[in-house]
């Protein structure tokens, strides 16, 4: 059985540190990508997909997230407030864990951009792929090659049937863009406090219930200046 998620989840919580100068004076989440902000670009995406209902979580600069995302009316968005404590990427799920029924939801970051011209749109993508009877998370994956403003070896090796392994060897095949659908009762089983996601995907591939689905188009993360002005030349139309 598959259920397609009408839930999301929006880390938005992060200091930002690597994107210094432009975030000491406001979130990385607000920062403008061709004249639209990093979590308009995501919440853009997850109104389009028909997702109802956003969690998107605070911490730093909170107050400015907030009034950005206050009048939105597709998804509706509910704030998950972490201004006491950083609670890193799992934490801050399972934080948010009372605002989601039982169903799967969608959760990205917001420091990447998909291009999706021409290939399947990401979250119809991960929708198809969804299989609720098998799969604890299903991760969008971008091949190394179609990735910009990353300078890391990769992240996963991916079998035939679409499992997922973390990389063993220096390098590997695909990177996460961010991107994902989770099953609550895998949050469930994250513990209370500071944890990254990892940690989840550790408990569902121990069980071959970790997956990925490959993005076949661009994925441009935006996680320093550099990415982001290359981000900007993709956006424009020019090389990234």
């Amino acid at each position: 059985m598959s259920r397609a998620p009408t839930e999301a989840m929006v880390l938005a919580a992060g200091l930002g540190t690597r994107m210094a100068p432009l975030t000491d004076t406001r979130p990385k989440p607000l920062i403008p990508v061709a004249g639209k902000a990093l979590i308009d670009h995501a919440l853009d995406r997850f109104a389009d997909a028909g997702v109802e209902k956003a969690v998107v979580n605070v911490h730093y600069l909170a107050e400015q997230v907030e009034r950005h995302v206050g009048p939105r009316a597709a998804p509706r968005i509910t704030i998950s407030d972490e201004r006491g404590a950083l609670l890193e990427t799992g934490g801050g799920l399972k934080k948010a864990r009372p605002h989601f029924s039982d169903a799967p939801i969608f959760c990205t970051n917001t420091d990447a951009i998909l291009i999706d011209d021409g290939v399947v749109e990401p979250c119809a993508l991960l929708r198809e792929k969804w299989a609720d009877d098998d799969m604890d998370a299903l991760l969008l994956l971008a091949p190394l090659e179609r990735a910009s403003g990353y300078d890391g070896t990769g992240d996963f090796m991916r079998n035939d049937d679409g499992r997922i392994a973390f990389r063993t060897e220096q390098t590997a095949p695909f990177v996460f863009t961010g991107l994902q659908i989770i099953a609550p009762r895998l949050i469930d089983e994250g513990p209370v406090g500071a944890f990254s996601t990892k940690r989840l995907w550790d408990i569902a591939a121990a069980r071959g219930r970790l997956f990925g689905a490959v993005h076949e188009g661009d994925w441009l993360h935006v996680g320093d200046p550099e990415g982001l002005a290359a981000a900007e030349r993709r956006l424009a139309g020019g090389d990234p």
